[in-house]
């Protein structure tokens, strides 16, 4: 039997005043993507490889391998951040974003899973930063008609 490493995950939830397809499209919109969280080659397309493209800083190209694993508009969207290539973060992690509608709105909920003991510098750094993603995609789609 092998043991399997603990893992943890960010959960942020926000409600937002917005129909869900707003946000829905805020979250699958290569341009609308970049405006609240990175450049980007996204396809909301089961199997499609993308790529988030941030500025690089000591120790990382500032390149994020990604996949796509779910797509289920307008509800949820799931794609694995990082394949743990040197041209990435290290990580090999998953982000779930489910959409619930809600009185007036929308439950916006984002999980990033899968931290092992040897991400935690990510874990640390993306914890302080989903918060502020979340609230820049609730900015993006409050913009759009």
């Amino acid at each position: 039997m092998t043991e399997v490493a603990e893992t943890k995950s960010i959960v942020v939830e926000r409600t937002m005043p917005h129909p869900p397809e707003k946000v829905w499209r805020a979250l699958t919109t290569s341009a609308l993507i970049a405006e609240w969280l990175m450049r980007n080659d996204f396809e909301p397309v089961v199997g499609h490889r993308f790529q988030f493209q941030a500025t690089p800083v000591p120790g990382w190209s500032g390149i994020t391998n990604c996949e796509v694993v779910e797509v289920d508009p307008p509800r949820r969207l799931a794609y694995r951040w990082g394949d743990g290539t040197e041209s990435d973060s290290g990580l090999r992690t998953l982000v779930t974003w489910t959409l619930t509608p809600v009185a007036g709105g929308v439950l916006v909920r984002m999980e990033h899973s899968g931290f092992r003991p040897q991400d935690e510098g990510g874990y640390q750094g993306m914890g302080g930063g989903w918060p502020r993603i979340v609230g820049g995609l609730e900015r993006v789609a409050g913009t759009l008609g």
